[in-house]
């Protein structure tokens, strides 16, 4: 099969497209034929820094398509069924091997492309909004980086709950589409003072939960803005303003800083995330959620891919599609 492989981290141009062998059939899982692959902020990270599982390595967190191959133990999946899956590594191919526990049918007629984008992002959204968030009706809501995936996904689902939802984007014509997608209020984070600019949106003080993808000095600066016992939840370092979390703040709030995890959800409480991210899939495909696919790259291009998501000029999602 062709792939994108790396034998280094480094910055995107380290990606290669190579051909290497199928990976084999896990008994407790299936081997799918990938025809979409939804290219998640983790997977920069992961090919910048992360140490090599072997060499190459084959990065990428989610994939859709279609299963060739179905292990003894995964009796719930069947040859020909379309899914989208997360895997620990090895999207960025055109087969990829996933264990049954986490893949999800697509429904009949649903968007491949669309649904290849929502188990992570959708998933990681509403973990932080609800089961770590308490998010209801009437809280104020801040979401910073509103143009990425769980941005995206965090504004909708907070709004169809009744929160009020600020947002951080690097530019005001990104905010403009934030407002349309259900964002009350915008921040642009290049021109404005996180904390003066919330405060003078919804009042000082005044937001209950803080979904934060950014971490760094976006995760300190968001302490200003809780309301008393507000919560944040921090699940991403994507910042480029590395800060050292000071605590002191956070104590005059009584509040509350919440590490999460998609990955975490789904190996501790399993069965719980595995039915809300499948009730998100039926979400999306009935149009209830959209997912908005900003650019659309040819596998072998996964260094182009790469550096356009790292550019962050994209509103959306950037996928590939490995035989373009």
């Amino acid at each position: 099969m062709k792939a994108a492989v790396y034998y280094e981290n480094g910055g995107p141009e380290v990606l290669r497209y190579e051909t290497v062998p199928d990976p084999i059939c896990p008994e407790d899982g299936v081997l799918i034929d990938v025809e979409v692959i939804s290219l998640e902020g983790g997977d920069t990270l992961h090919r910048a820094r992360t140490p090599l599982a072997k060499h190459p390595h084959i990065v990428g967190y989610q994939c859709a398509g279609t299963v060739r191959e179905v292990g003894a133990k995964a009796g719930h999946r069947k040859v020909g069924e379309k899914v989208v899956a997360i895997v620990p590594n090895g999207s960025h191919a055109e087969v990829v091997a996933a264990r049954a526990a986490t893949t999800w049918a697509i429904p009949p007629g649903a968007d491949m492309r669309e649904l290849a984008c929502v188990p992570v992002a959708f998933g990681t959204a509403h973990e932080c909004l609800f089961p770590l968030g308490a998010t209801a009706s009437g809280h104020r809501v801040l979401v910073h980086a509103g143009a990425g995936g769980v941005g995206l996904a965090a504004i909708q689902l907070a709004r169809a709950v009744g929160a009020e939802v600020v947002t951080t984007a690097s530019s005001d014509d990104k905010l403009a589409r934030l407002v349309a997608m259900g964002a009350r209020h915008g921040v642009n984070y290049k021109s404005s003072d996180l904390v003066q600019a919330v405060a003078a949106a919804v009042g000082p003080d005044a937001i209950d939960v803080v979904v934060d993808p950014v971490g760094g000095k976006t995760l300190q600066d968001s302490v200003g803005c809780l309301r008393y016992r507000g919560r944040i939840i921090n699940m991403g370092m994507a910042g480029r303003d590395p800060v050292a979390f000071n605590p002191l703040p956070l104590w005059a709030k009584n509040g509350t800083l919440i590490g999460m995890s998609l990955s975490t959800s789904l190996a501790k409480e399993h069965e719980r995330t595995y039915a809300d991210i499948a009730h998100l899939l039926d979400r999306v495909a009935t149009g209830e959620l959209r997912v908005v696919i900003d650019k659309v790259f040819p596998l072998a291009k996964a260094a182009d891919a790469h550096a356009y998501v790292e550019g962050r000029t994209a509103f959306g999602r950037v996928i590939m599609v490995p035989r373009a």
